[in-house]
């Protein structure tokens, strides 16, 4: 397992490498990103904003909606 799957698990690999083209290395980055801005990243869809908003509600954060 590398580092992105250990740092977004559950996340398809084409949404990993979407959020790291971005510069979403980490989760806690995604603190207060809205969930549309996620969405046009390519390789981003509604699975994998789902599984990052239960990610970061477990660590007490959100996607703005």
């Amino acid at each position: 397992m590398d580092e992105a799957e250990e740092e977004f698990p559950g996340i398809g690999a084409p949404a990993r490498r979407a959020l790291i083209r971005a510069g979403y290395t980490r989760l806690e980055q995604l603190d207060g990103v809205s969930e549309s801005d996620l969405m046009t990243l390519s390789g981003m869809g509604p699975t994998g904003t789902d599984i990052l908003s239960d990610l970061l509600a477990a660590r007490g954060m959100s996607l703005e909606a």
